[in-house]
């Protein structure tokens, strides 16, 4: 034996310099004078004085495994490779490891190689080892076994052929070959080692009878084995799969096993409860143009999306899909039941907003940066267009939403910096970083990093003065700002319009009404919350809640040195 150091590579890409002691070239130039015993108490040498974590030197283990199989045993690769597990489990503790590892490095080998010398041989082999496992005289575990009798496509007749070899040698220990495989595969299902059953099950083609032994594996949650059984026993299987799962209300996986299996027209109601349960919880998350998409035109799916839109005030969106797909035969048939079930939300009414203005021009960008100027306290917050892409980057923010009590004014960022890039950084400039106004934001350091991502050669997005992130006064408040909202002012916001796309123009009257409440309801909390602090009576349910000392006095969002931030917020404290 010598030391040698191996480049291995690991799963995230990179290599690792192992120092194994590795198997000699030389003693095994020629393998026809090593015997099987000899290699594997080698192996075992090299394994124990390797100094590298298991995985990387099973790696170099394999490699160097691999290496020796091209010396061409005398045997055959394969033979000497069965030969080897023969004599394994001897070896006890490193039996199981050193299994994979030269069963692994045959198959490397084997698709390394397109003939070879011993197949035959090598399938008798086989064929006799796995009925030597299967009786108990040579002890491999379950998945070892398979391993090989998948390797070498060991078939029932192949294990006939050694059963009757054995009784002429008067073994009688076995009786048929597929009562001993049976015998064996019942013992895996008695211990619950399913998916290896299954497949033992399909590749000796017994077809367990009764369904018990389905029910047994959806009981113990071996759904993938439940699948493959299923799927090898034929469609009335697959059938009451479908229904059991159907029945535990698994429709995803119900779905999956119809789809797969091509059973739609056995089950059209459950095929399309799950695409509806799909398209609720797209719905809920406000993702209306992706449920759409997911519904393929499906008229039924459709009519159901339309429900969704009614049930959530979305008048909108019934509108649109009514007239995009001609369903308005379907709202006229619902009759009463057609009318829109509208929630009681908040709206800009319930808070006396006297105004909305759009703002995406020069002149007008002036005008209310002069009125916002002269606000104590004033409510933000952005829209952009979402991305379903997984993996993509966002989109560009596209409005900013910036409130006084009685006021809101939205910006369309994307016109004005295309248009007037230093005027809407002035403007901007002049009000996220005054520490005369007080700046209230739901999350609002998450808007002001795609604030800076969008639209990076602007200053006024690089840091903001006087902030109070309302989210971490109220901490334990359940459903996000629309929760809030309904905790402190008795009314939810309606978010259904949350995930529309923000960067068409003109925005509907909806999303208006939305991206306004978004920015104006912030205020609104902050003066409850503020006079109920100054309040000494608090018998109305409405807890006292120090606001102040949440107030953040500078917020940095640009990518200055920790030195140069030190230095800016020493000068904003003198």
């Amino acid at each position: 034996m010598g030391f040698e150091e191996n480049i291995v590579k690991l799963p995230d890409g990179t290599n690792k310099t192992c120092q194994d002691k590795t198997i000699s070239v030389h003693a095994f130039s020629d393998l026809t004078h090593v015997s099987p015993v000899v290699f594997l108490y080698l192996l075992k040498e090299c394994y124990a004085h390797g100094t590298c974590k298991a995985t990387v030197k099973f790696r170099a283990l394999q490699q160097q495994v691999y290496n020796v199989l091209r010396n061409s045993p005398q045997s055959g690769v394969a033979t000497f490779v069965l030969q080897c597990l023969y004599v394994l489990p001897i070896f006890e503790l490193h039996s199981e490891g050193f299994s994979h590892l030269i069963l692994s490095a045959l198959v490397r080998f084997q698709k390394a190689t397109t003939t070879s010398a011993d197949p035959l041989n090598a399938k008798r082999l086989a064929a006799r080892l796995v009925i030597y496992i299967v009786g108990g005289s040579v002890d491999h575990t379950e998945r070892i076994t398979t391993k090989i009798i998948e390797i070498f496509d060991v078939r029932l007749t192949d294990v006939e052929e050694v059963v009757s070899e054995l009784k002429a040698q008067n073994d009688c220990r076995f009786n048929t070959a597929k009562a001993s495989i049976e015998q064996y595969i019942f013992g895996l299902i008695e211990s619950q080692s399913y998916m290896i059953a299954v497949t033992l099950l399909e590749h000796f083609s017994i077809r367990q009878s009764g369904h018990s032994f389905l029910f047994k594996m959806i009981e113990n949650k071996e759904f993938s084995a439940a699948e493959k059984w299923a799927t090898f026993m034929g469609r009335p299987v697959l059938s009451i799969l479908v229904q059991e799962y159907a029945d535990r209300n698994m429709l995803k996986n119900a779905y999956v096993t119809i789809k797969k299996n091509n059973l739609q027209e056995d089950f059209p109601d459950i095929y399309h409860k799950y695409k509806e349960s799909i398209l609720k919880k797209l719905a809920e998350k406000g993702c209306w143009d992706v449920a759409e998409a997911r519904a393929k035109g499906d008229r039924q799916l459709l009519q159901y999306l339309v429900f969704l839109a009614m049930e959530a005030g979305y008048s909108e969106k019934v509108d649109e899909l009514c007239e995009c797909y001609s369903l308005e035969g379907f709202l006229k048939a619902k009759g009463p039941e057609a009318a829109i079930l509208r929630s009681q939300f908040l709206s800009l009414n319930d808070l006396a907003v006297e105004d909305v203005i759009w703002v995406d021009e020069f002149e007008s960008l002036h005008n209310v940066t002069f009125q916002i100027e002269g606000c104590k306290v004033v409510g933000l917050d952005c829209e952009w267009k979402p991305n379903f892409v997984k993996g993509s980057q966002p989109n560009k923010v596209s409005i900013m939403q910036i409130a006084s009590d009685k006021m809101v004014f939205i910006f369309d960022l994307i016109k004005l910096y295309k248009k007037v890039p230093d005027a809407l950084d002035n403007c901007l400039t002049r009000i996220l970083q005054s520490p005369r106004i007080l700046k209230l934001g739901y999350n609002f350091q998450c808007d002001l990093k795609q604030l800076a991502h969008s639209y990076g050669d602007l200053e006024c997005f690089k840091h903001c003065e006087r902030l109070l992130d309302v989210q971490n006064v109220f901490k334990e408040a359940q459903g996000g700002l629309s929760g809030l909202v309904e905790k402190i002012l008795g009314v939810g916001l309606n978010k259904t319009r949350r995930n529309s796309n923000w960067e068409q123009r003109p925005l509907s009257k909806n999303q208006l009404e939305y991206a306004a409440l978004d920015a104006v309801v912030l205020i609104h909390i902050f003066r409850r919350v503020d006079n109920h602090s100054q309040s000494a009576d608090v018998s109305d349910g409405h807890e006292t809640v120090e606001w102040k000392s949440h107030i953040v006095s500078y917020v940095d969002n640009s990518q200055r040195s920790p030195k140069k931030n030190q230095k800016m917020k020493k000068q904003l404290k003198a």
